[in-house]
């Protein structure tokens, strides 16, 4: 079975960045990556102007089950067809793209670690920080180049949608994470950091290591008793 690391963090925190650089690292012939962007809603039945509108920042957004069921079908080394999204009509390209899962499958983006039955799936939960700031000055300099998106639209969109859904959703799912690193500037450790954590879920996916889930001895049954006995 695939390992299935779940990469978190707000938008333009830098997801995409550091996990190329890692996965370069560790060998890309080794990673599978998913982007949570293609899973938005197919939006056909609306128009251009209708679809400008939509909060793409909340979960409502994102169409969980096709997500679910094929990051599934990756972790138990079946291919899938995933669907590709086109920022600029803010919709579905025709056709699909198809995926092969290799040892490691990264699912990257701003709603990886939201989902509880997503999160289920997963075997590493990663988040990367960084500060509104400089979130906002690579979402405007990435929006421009990569999206073909107007300076007043970008700005009315972070401060409208982005930011506040970040507080309310995005920041609070930091809390479910394994590993949280701060990609604030370019001198971090936040790559050498990732590069050792997929490393080791190399190894466990060579050597056919099943998930973990200990629970912390501070909060096992015994000591919970002892400390709320009369």
């Amino acid at each position: 079975m695939a390992r299935i690391i779940l990469v978190g963090g707000g938008s333009s925190s830098g997801k995409t960045y550091v996990t190329t650089q890692v996965i370069r690292n560790i060998g890309e012939e080794n990673v599978t990556r998913v982007t949570l962007d293609d899973y938005y809603k197919d939006q056909t039945t609306i128009d251009i102007e209708e679809r400008k509108k939509v909060n793409y920042d909340h979960p409502k957004a994102f169409d969980w089950p096709l997500l679910r069921e094929q990051i599934r079908n990756l972790k138990e080394g079946k291919a899938i067809d995933k669907p590709v999204y086109d920022f600029t009509i803010h919709n579905r390209k025709k056709g699909t793209e198809r995926i092969v899962p290799k040892k490691i499958v990264v699912v990257e983006g701003i709603m990886a670690l939201v989902d509880k039955k997503l999160r289920d799936i997963g075997d590493m939960k990663i988040f990367i920080s960084a500060s509104r700031e400089r979130r906002l000055l690579r979402r405007i300099i990435r929006d421009r180049k990569e999206r073909e998106r107007d300076f007043e639209g970008i700005v009315v969109q972070y401060f409208s949608t982005v930011q506040p859904m970040f507080e309310e959703i995005i920041a609070p799912s930091s809390n479910y994470a394994d590993v949280i690193v701060n990609n604030d500037g370019r001198k971090n450790l936040a790559i050498d950091v990732l590069t050792c954590v997929f490393r080791r879920e190399l190894e466990k996916a060579s050597l056919g290591e099943s998930q973990e889930r200990a629970m912390d001895e501070e909060f096992s049954e015994k000591n919970l008793t002892d400390a709320f006995q009369l």
